[in-house]
């Protein structure tokens, strides 16, 4: 064992101690550190904070400029830890009974030991490395899918690269997985990851590089306007109920309006068997009423748009054992995005609640445009998110809910998320939002979410005993959710000087056909520009 790296000092508990640190080289914030207690044993804890004094440099030294000479002999370093704990003969996490004593020595924590503390498991989903060592961090994909998991972070902290990464691990095992992509971002899961220094961190991180190729991407639109897409997304648009076209109608409708819809479906259904949108919109406007034309209004866009048809895709080549199905709306107007997400929603928990496809994870990026909290937007998709957040655990239907605004995002479905990823917030409504859905969450917690480096997320999940901090692996695949840089076309009007680096001239997202060979030649990778160098 390495020599210690502190002594406790001053009042002690079972709680937390201050410990004066021997070896600044070997100890800093957030490690993970042990000390012998003579009932218990070996005991976990973690630091949290470390101050710097010195009872020679006061105030009155540096008030007096005449003094050049000041002895550093007597500068401290005191640490703060935590107690984790140590594990009882029945295997259950607890803290000592009886405090620490001054004097004892403070050791760095072996690996064996954190990983038994603090129930680190393998075999899981692998999402990265505890942060500060070389320890795997896997969480239990059923408990995933089960319990719901959430992704929050503040725009350019890592969420969509983070959210990429567990739906890798997904695939890896077979999870059915859909996925509602609101800007386009997640198509390149069909390409190898081609970052600058993949080779580095692929090492690094145990990951080799490679693309999914069990990826179908769907547009509500037209193909000539995705261009990756490899289908289209058509719901059904026949025979339609009055409630469901309701429904469809983003916006409130008043009570006359209503009747209009249910009067109109009625009167066509004494006709004939089978009717499309169109017709109902038809016999709207036949009927004697002057709320008419708004309803026809309303009903219009439905008409006459693309993604209603009476050969719908079947919810059972969306949801497949083994596939990632991508819904891209890049383009598409919010209402409708809110629309489809809602009737594809409903109709896939009815077809799980029938057995008719299997169990498996339903993702939505920008949450807070799908499920808003109250007060914020009225969507006709918080409804099913709602439901599948409450009931979805007994069906085996998860959800991952992806949102830079917790605040924004319905309070109900956050707090049924049970693993719980959080990445760099700093808006204190956001930080509250996060507050009030996370058990056991301390002010030194939330002090530590606003100073995250990106790339670094605390992790809360069932499988492990307390929130931990890991740094999120390298992905196997080719990232999609950077920014753009400014392209030759966009490029200011002022000189730009040559010193800048060559990836400046060239548009990160360029398709992975389109990108030169000089590419691995990048002074600073993707992988650099979304976490940061490490």
């Amino acid at each position: 064992m390495k020599g210690s790296v502190g002594i406790i000092f001053g009042e002690t508990g079972s709680h937390e101690f201050k410990f004066l640190v021997s070896n600044p080289a070997e100890v800093k914030r957030t490690d993970y550190v042990k000390v012998w207690h003579a009932t218990d044993g070996w005991v976990l804890g973690q630091v949290l904070t470390m101050t710097h004094t010195s009872d020679l440099y006061g105030l009155e030294t540096v008030a007096n400029p005449g003094n050049t000479r000041v002895s550093r002999g007597n500068d401290k370093i005191v640490a703060k830890a935590t107690v984790i704990g140590v594990r009882d003969d029945q295997g259950l996490l607890r803290t000592p009974k009886t405090p620490f004593c001054p004097g004892d020595k403070v050791f760095i924590a072996d690996e064996e030991l954190i990983i038994n503390i603090l129930g680190l498991s393998s075999g899981g989903a692998y999402l990265g490395l505890l942060d500060g060592t070389e320890i795997p961090v896997m969480v239990d994909r059923n408990k995933m899918v089960q319990k719901h998991c959430s992704i929050l972070a503040m725009t350019g902290s890592g969420k969509s690269y983070t959210a990429a990464v567990i739906m890798e691990e997904m695939l890896e095992k077979g999870v059915p997985l859909l996925i509602i992509d609101p800007h386009g971002e997640y198509s390149t899961l069909r390409y190898a990851n081609d970052d600058a220094d993949i080779d580095t961190l692929g090492d690094r991180f145990d990951v080799d590089s490679y693309g999914y190729d069990n990826i179908t991407v769907y547009t509500p639109g037209n193909l000539d306007l995705c261009e990756y897409a490899d289908k289209v997304l058509r719901l059904n648009g026949k025979n339609l109920k009055p409630k469901d076209i309701i429904d469809y109608i983003p916006g409130d409708l008043n009570n006359t309006e209503i009747g209009l819809i249910y009067e109109a479906v009625n009167e066509i259904v004494n006709d004939r068997k089978d009717y499309t949108i169109a017709d109902v919109m038809r016999e709207i406007r036949s009927l004697k009423s002057n709320t008419k034309w708004g309803v026809v209004n309303k009903i219009e866009p439905l008409a006459t748009s693309e993604f209603l048809s009476d050969r719908p895709t079947p919810l059972t080549e969306l949801f497949v054992k083994g596939r990632a199905s991508i819904i891209d709306m890049k383009g598409i107007h919010p209402d409708v995005q809110q629309i489809i997400v809602a009737k594809l929603l409903s109709g896939l928990f009815e077809a799980r609640k029938q057995g008719l496809v299997p169990p498996g994870i339903i993702v939505v990026e920008e949450a807070h445009n799908f499920c808003p909290e109250k007060g914020f937007l009225k969507t006709t998709s918080s409804e099913v998110l709602r439901t599948i957040a409450s009931e979805g655990r007994k069906f085996g239907i998860g959800l991952m809910i992806i949102s830079q605004r917790p605040a924004k995002v319905d309070k109900n479905v956050l707090s049924q998320c049970s693993t719980q990823i959080i990445m760099r917030v700093t808006n204190p409504n956001d930080l509250k939002a996060i507050t009030k859905s996370l058990e056991g969450m301390t002010s030194e917690l939330e002090e530590e979410i606003k100073r995250l480096p990106p790339g670094v997320a605390l992790i809360v999940s069932p499988d492990i005993s307390r929130p931990v901090l890991v740094e999120i692996r390298v992905r196997r695949s080719k990232h999609g959710g950077g920014s753009e840089d400014v392209s030759p076309d966009d490029e200011p009007d002022f000189e730009v000087e040559d010193e800048l680096e060559p990836e400046v001239k060239a548009p990160i997202n360029m398709r992975r056909e389109e990108t030169p060979e000089t590419r691995k030649g990048f002074t600073e990778s993707l992988f650099q520009k979304v976490f940061g160098r490490r």
